[in-house]
């Protein structure tokens, strides 16, 4: 089993900076990709960046030029660094990682976290 914590989110003015982390702990071997999802009241999960083990990012179109997706992986740690925010970003943010639990079996597993809210003021 494994668990993420979630940390970072909080109260910014338009135009502020914050920075997502997330802590994956428990049965790993090796995690495959990392991302980040929002949800805003009303609205469907979105993705907003991922990273994969290979170092591949991807983001979505609302987000490029502005947050940064980056992961530490000898602490099984993602972030999302947040920049120039605006009202529009203010959601609950979700981490999800793909885990690899066994060296010998090569199927993943994937897991979300609890959400931490950033709420963007105008």
């Amino acid at each position: 089993q494994v668990q993420l914590v979630e940390s970072g989110g909080g109260l910014v003015q338009a135009g502020g900076s914050l920075r997502l982390s997330c802590v994956a702990s428990g049965t790993i071997f090796r995690i495959n990709a990392m991302g980040w999802y929002r949800q805003a009241p009303g609205k469907q999960r979105e993705l907003v960046a991922t990273v994969t083990s290979g170092g591949s990012t991807n983001y979505a179109d609302s987000v490029k030029g502005r947050f940064t997706i980056f992961r530490d992986s000898a602490k099984n740690t993602v972030y999302l660094q947040m920049n120039s925010l605006k009202p529009e970003d203010t959601a609950v943010y979700y981490c999800n990682v793909e885990v690899r639990s066994s060296s010998l079996l090569a199927n993943t597993v994937g897991y979300w976290g609890q959400g931490t809210q950033v709420t963007v003021s105008s």
